[in-house]
């Protein structure tokens, strides 16, 4: 993380672009047979989520990865979101958190601990750009995937999960307790073979299945935080906005 002097220095720095991504995967090869069975679904998702670092608003993957195994989440997140009208004018509007439609350096000027102010710096400390994709949007479940995947960053704030792999997988374990999302279960699953394989980041085995659990049961105990307008609320406390969205960090035993 940097300095509040290195912040100060760097605060009128434009916003630099995210480094060229891996060579994408021919999208000829990502057509599912009629009928695929789970094994070949599970296939051919993996093999998204082990190139997808830096190719994440990639529309063939995103697409993809929606129809081998989120399908039917989406399906019901929508349904979810009908039921109020804050939803459905979400699900009419398209509110959007990528890149074209942020300006990080302005969201940079507001108070100290406001929600516009610390994610703008998260991204300025953590050397990363926001999400942003090609695909075009046809129906309500693909807005719910995208939304999905662009409110990744803002979702690292709310929780408190940290960016390296312990805190990548406590993400991914409250987006599967608050959403159910098959692929952060994949992506959990990869995870913790390789963490229980090689423990990274000076965590214990045996903590980190804490945390995890922790945070899983956390997000399935917090608001739902898809149908939530973050554009709303760029001036509002991060501490104000976590304790509305996010149940409280249990102690682990």
């Amino acid at each position: 993380m940097l300095s509040a002097d290195d912040r100060a220095q760097v605060l009128d720095e434009p916003f630099r672009a995210p480094p060229p991504p891996k060579p994408p995967i021919d999208p000829k090869t990502l057509v599912l047979p009629e009928n695929a069975s789970l094994f070949t679904r599970l296939h051919m998702a993996t093999r998204i989520l082990k190139v997808i670092p830096g190719n994440e608003g990639n529309p063939d993957y995103g697409q993809t990865l929606n129809i081998c195994l989120d399908l039917n989440v989406y399906a019901t997140l929508v349904q979810r979101l009908q039921r109020s009208e804050d939803g459905r004018r979400m699900l009419s509007e398209r509110p959007s958190l990528e890149a074209k439609d942020l300006d990080l350096n302005a969201l940079e000027r507001l108070p100290e601990g406001t929600l516009g102010r610390e994610y703008a710096r998260y991204y300025r400390d953590n050397k990363i750009f926001p999400f942003e994709t090609t695909l075009k949007i046809k129906n309500d479940i693909d807005y719910i995937g995208k939304r999905y995947r662009e409110t990744h960053d803002v979702l690292h704030l709310l929780t408190g999960y940290a960016t390296d792999v312990v805190g990548e997988m406590e993400l991914q374990a409250y987006v599967l307790g608050n959403l159910g999302i098959h692929t952060a279960r994949l992506i959990l699953t990869m995870g913790t073979l390789g963490q229980l394989k090689q423990p990274q980041s000076g965590v214990a085995r045996s903590e980190y299945l804490r945390r995890v659990w922790a945070a899983y049961h956390r997000g399935r105990a917090s608001k739902l935080f898809l149908d939530f307008w973050f554009e709303h609320h760029w001036e509002t406390p991060v501490a104000t906005l976590r304790e509305r969205l996010c149940a409280r960090v249990e102690p682990l035993h």
